[in-house]
């Protein structure tokens, strides 16, 4: 069993915070890059940023400085705390594992709603 399930979504006004919490299980954590994608309506799924086992980490451009991406190993945890949030980050929020040895992916959740309002 495979799993990944993202948390934290809500409705905010421009500017404000979230924070996004995604729960693996199934996998053993720690040899996986962990990654947060979004999909707005309409519009094709898109990196957002990423973690590695080693903890070296990416970002899209457009939310490097407000988006902080952090991982919790012993919690088979990962997060992204999203500050000055803006209308175009409105999307639905999806978080995947990638094993460096073998590229293997882990199945999409749920995702987690995120709506910015102005």
């Amino acid at each position: 069993q495979v799993q990944v399930e993202e948390s934290g979504g809500g409705l905010v006004q421009v500017g404000g915070s979230l924070r996004l919490s995604c729960v693996a299980s199934g996998i053993f954590f720690g040899l996986y890059t962990m990654a947060w994608y979004r999909q707005a309506p309409g519009k094709q799924r898109e990196f957002v940023a990423s973690i590695s086992r080693d903890f070296n980490i990416d970002y899209l451009h457009s939310v490097e400085g407000r988006f902080t991406i952090s991982r919790d190993n012993s919690k088979n945890a990962v997060y992204l705390q999203m500050n000055n949030l803006t209308p175009e980050d409105t999307a639905v929020y999806y978080c995947r594992g990638n094993r460096y040895s073998d590229n293997h992916r882990t199945d999409w959740g749920q995702g987690t709603q995120v709506a910015v309002s102005s």
